[in-house]
């Protein structure tokens, strides 16, 4: 059975996660001190991590950052504060997803499983992650050219960029500020606002061309991640 490893100190919401991931058939082992984390992660080898930000003992940063020197494991980060979020994703610590309390069981579940079905279809291909150049999304910042399948995305110079910053970065979530980073390189005055109109226009040409299906998913509060994984 599939291992997850849930680290939180709150007894109540553990157990609940622990329930939902039971009858989801996965197998949950429930760590609460944030100074026995990274142990438990040698000793369980889990196939996924569920790590609170605020620990007893030790600070989930801290954690993920250590856990990420010796195993490959998806890590979920689970924090009460939106604001967070743009905090850890500025810090680059190698963590996959991130979800803000109070969140649904259900979603952690669903988030849980897009992960692991991530991780397994890495692993068959015996290969690091190539998210632009698996079909069927192909981008050619040089020619200046995306397409899905045999379909051109027609995309402007500023979806392709924002296209392909998410596609090289599977399953990672940016925040509006890091995309805005990676728009422009003139400098100029743009707000966040113009990501989510970007990211409409992105989602409409990728939809048409997929019939109906769009790999950007919205992560509310935090920004937009790509997902996509072979039928």
């Amino acid at each position: 059975m599939t291992t997850v490893l849930i680290v939180e100190d709150e007894p109540k919401l553990a157990t609940l996660l622990a329930n939902y991931l039971r009858a989801a058939e996965l197998e949950p082992h429930l760590v609460s001190d944030g100074a026995l984390a990274v142990q438990a992660v040698h000793d369980l080898q889990p196939s996924i991590i569920l790590l609170d930000l605020m620990l007893p003992g030790r600070d989930g940063v801290d954690i993920c950052k250590e856990v990420r020197l010796f195993s490959r494991a998806p890590i979920i980060m689970l924090t009460a504060r939106v604001e967070e979020v743009d905090r850890l994703l500025g810090l680059e610590i190698g963590a996959d997803d991130y979800l803000c309390k109070p969140y649904s069981p259900r979603e952690v579940v669903a988030r849980v499983k897009a992960q692991l079905r991530r991780s397994q279809w890495h692993a068959t291909q015996g290969r690091p992650d190539s998210p632009v150049s698996e079909a069927p999304l192909r981008i050619d910042e040089s020619a200046c050219r995306a397409s899905w399948g045999h379909h051109d995305l027609d995309l402007t110079t500023a979806e392709l960029r924002l296209l392909g910053t998410l596609a090289r970065h599977p399953g990672r979530v940016f925040s509006r500020d890091q995309l805005l980073e990676h728009l422009h390189d003139d400098g100029r005055a743009v707000t966040d606002r113009a990501i989510d109109s970007h990211i409409r226009n992105i989602r409409r040409k990728l939809e048409q061309a997929s019939e109906g299906d769009s790999p950007i998913r919205s992560v509310y509060g935090v920004g937009y991640a790509y997902e996509w994984l072979a039928p």
